[in-house]
């Protein structure tokens, strides 16, 4: 039975979309019935960056912050979203707070390409040595 409006079947539709929409598409309904979803929101986040959707994968790691305060990953995560958008204060100041609670990958630190617009930032260069003494 053709999809109302399209002349195609849903199983045509399907076959047509790339795994990453399917994904976007599937996990944004599963977190418009449960938005507190905190595995269903890293994996969307991941996917909408993967699609270059930055503002929007923000803001799904900024509620990831507020349902994990105490996770250093999702901090770490969101100070390289911050970054990427070139917020460098906030980037900076959610780095040191993902470090704080215990992020210690150092090496992901420095190596990071979505870091590379503070990477330069003396307050960088401070934290990694603080971490390192």
């Amino acid at each position: 039975m053709p999809k109302p409006g399209t002349g195609q079947s849903p199983l045509t539709l399907l076959t047509e979309r790339s795994q990453l929409d399917f994904e976007l598409k599937f996990l944004g309904e599963v977190l418009e019935r449960l938005p507190n979803y905190t595995d269903a929101l890293r994996v969307h986040a991941t996917n909408l960056f993967t699609k270059g959707q930055l503002k929007e994968c923000l803001l799904l790691e900024q509620r990831m912050v507020e349902l994990r305060p105490h996770d250093p990953d999702a901090r770490y995560s969101l100070a390289c979203r911050y970054a990427m958008l070139h917020q460098s204060d906030l980037a900076i100041e959610t780095l040191r707070q993902a470090l704080e609670l215990g992020f210690t990958d150092l090496r992901s630190m420095i190596q990071e390409k979505q870091l590379e617009s503070i990477r330069r930032d003396p307050r960088f260069r401070e934290l990694l040595k603080r971490q390192t003494v």
